[in-house]
């Protein structure tokens, strides 16, 4: 054999994805929020693009000029066209044509579907008017919520001075969202270079501020010092919160014998803990509550054997996204071999990102019809009705592949008169009939679960296996690892933990 240096000649055929390609793929499996900061950042790149307004859309030279850009477009980004010609179009009007509800500024739901009828739905999700578009944040003139430790420092500056404030305020540092002390007090001491003594004087004047039991080093001091703010710490109260184990075990004859007490006096006594806040520092996080805003809306139309769907997109949360086509003509015009290049490569960007945003949200309305299509029985009827559903089957229904139906239901919401649902609520595994019939999902099987346990009785509380028998008489075919797991996992106790609690509850009724 020789190990001579050589030229060979292959023929070989490969798949070879495009930048371009490769990013239209990335923005499937984008949300809303996450493709309207790539647009501001492709905005800033490139100088043909621009952001899109309510008003433009009403302008009736705007429109007129829409109806050819597609092939212009097309023209341009293959190197045809006129420089000359015209560019400034509206895409997302041209691409869409009033595609969804919330295309319309101020518009009504049906008016978009042809439909006669009143009511509109998604129009003026933002709030605002027809002619601007957006809405007044008025939550923006609110002023910042204090947090913890704001408030903490402000009541140890109005009572302590010296050193004494400042081994204070680094005890307050200390304390975690929830309001206890996150280290031990030795440690502390030892961190600042203070007197373990003079530490423990300023853990005590924190103590004492707002809210009530703040800068506790574990849950039994917390309640002590609630217990002790309302004047119910005495010596049954404090063997109680000694022995907090037995009360989150149920031992009530063992903590009655513990604390000396009567049925009547227990029962109060646990009342009175339950009424504590276990976590007094959470009542001041300023964490913000973000809305799901859905980016489908589903609504029945028609009834009886007529009844069909509206499947919308919301394009509302999205950006317009305009190509500013005069800008082009007129840089193009008198510049330069390499300007020109350079402005034909921004053009073709500008283009192509407006058909990949076109062809997103026209997959997405693709995936989430057939979803409909496929879970009609859980639009009509509840989730009792939801069938098993896979990736593959609703990628086999309409002719794509099932990585790209993944990507589509990823960080995707959709709006229906049940609710907001993730898209990828909708898929589940299967759950075979005891009868042999049509295999039922998952949530369906979990959703009959917790309407038998909502249900039972105190004094008749269901078993895991007396779950199996009652839900193999409805005919699914379920064991009973299965049952324990979705119990489980809709964080239900196991049926121990239910009568404990029953328990409890009658306790504290017969109390009041």
């Amino acid at each position: 054999m020789s190990l001579a240096p050589s030229l060979q000649l292959r023929q070989s055929q490969s798949l070879v994805m495009t930048p371009q390609l490769q990013q239209a793929i990335r923005l499937l499996a984008c949300s809303n929020l996450e493709i309207e900061g790539f647009i501001a950042e492709e905005i800033e790149k490139n100088p043909l693009l621009e952001a899109g307004r309510t008003d433009d859309m009403a302008t009736p030279e705007r429109s007129e000029k829409s109806d050819a850009a597609p092939d212009g477009a097309d023209a341009m980004i293959d190197g045809g066209g006129d420089a000359r010609e015209s560019l400034d179009v509206d895409w997302n009007e041209a691409a869409f044509h009033h595609d969804s509800a919330s295309d319309m500024a101020g518009g009504s739901f049906d008016g978009a579907l042809g439909q006669s009828g009143g009511g509109s739905l998604g129009g003026d999700l933002g709030g605002g008017s027809a002619g601007s578009g957006e809405a007044i944040d008025f939550d923006g003139f609110a002023g910042a919520e204090p947090t913890l430790h704001d408030h903490l420092q402000r009541q140890a500056g109005e009572v302590l001075d010296g050193p004494q404030l400042a081994i204070a305020l680094a005890l307050i540092d200390r304390i975690g969202p929830a309001g206890y002390l996150d280290a031990r007090l030795a440690d502390i001491a030892n961190d600042i270079g203070a007197p373990l003594a003079a530490c423990e004087d300023a853990l005590t004047v924190i103590h004492g501020f707002d809210p009530c039991g703040v800068g506790a080093r574990d849950l039994a001091e917390c309640l002590a010092l609630q217990a002790k703010e309302a004047d119910r710490y005495d010596p049954a109260m404090a063997c109680m919160i000694a022995h907090l184990d037995l009360l989150a075990k149920g031992g009530l004859a063992q903590l009655k014998r513990v604390c000396g007490v009567d049925d009547e006096d227990i029962a109060d006594m646990i009342a009175e803990i339950r009424s504590y806040d276990p976590k007094p520092g959470l009542r001041f996080e300023t964490g913000e509550t973000q809305s799901i805003v859905p980016d489908i809306f589903i609504e029945r139309r028609g009834s009886g054997k007529q009844v069909g769907w509206s499947v919308e997109i919301n394009s509302a949360t999205l950006p317009r996204v305009l190509v500013n086509r005069h800008y082009y003509a007129e840089m193009a015009r008198g510049a330069a071999s390499k300007s020109k290049a350079w402005l034909n490569e921004c053009l073709a960007s500008a283009n192509w990102l407006v058909k990949a945003l076109d062809q997103r949200q026209r997959t997405i309305v693709k995936v989430a019809s057939e979803i409909v299509k496929q879970q009609e029985g859980f639009f009509l009827h509840g989730v009792a009705q939801m069938k098993p559903l896979t990736l593959k089957t609703v990628a086999d229904a309409i002719g794509m592949h099932e990585s790209t139906v993944s990507r589509v239901t990823s960080n995707k919401y959709l709006s229906c008169a049940r609710g907001v649902f993730e898209l990828k609520y909708f898929f589940s595994s299967g759950i075979q009939s005891s009868e042999g019939g049509e295999a039922s999902s998952a949530e369906a099987v979990k959703s009959a679960i917790k309407s038998l346990i909502d249900t039972e009785t105190p004094k008749k509380i269901l078993s895991d296996d007396t779950l199996v028998d009652l839900l193999n008489a409805k005919g699914f075919g379920i064991a009973r690892r299965t049952v324990a797991k979705y119990r489980e996992a809709m964080g239900i106790g196991s049926s121990v933990q239910r009568r404990r609690q029953s328990k409890l509850s009658a306790g504290e009724r017969r109390a009041g």
